[in-house]
């Protein structure tokens, strides 16, 4: 996620993090969008998830540990 929003952010950098770290960075929607469409590929090709599950799945991480948007409504 932090690669696709052009952050240099790796996930050693937030493990373990208590604080809200996630109100740093921001992505856009676009960027938010390509996230998605990689971890759909990711979900069916290494959890072996149908594309429909993958597609679910995808839309929640978004949901629930997605970036804030910059471009939101914009």
């Amino acid at each position: 996620m932090f690669e696709i929003a052009g952050h240099n952010v790796t996930y050693d950098d937030v493990v373990g993090r208590k604080d809200a770290w996630y109100q740093e960075w921001t992505m856009t929607v676009a960027q938010n969008d390509e996230w998605k469409e990689w971890m759909k590929d990711y979900f069916k090709k290494e959890c072996k998830y149908f594309p429909k599950i993958a597609s679910r799945e995808a839309e929640m991480c978004a949901l629930m540990w997605g970036l804030k948007f910059s471009d939101y409504g914009a």
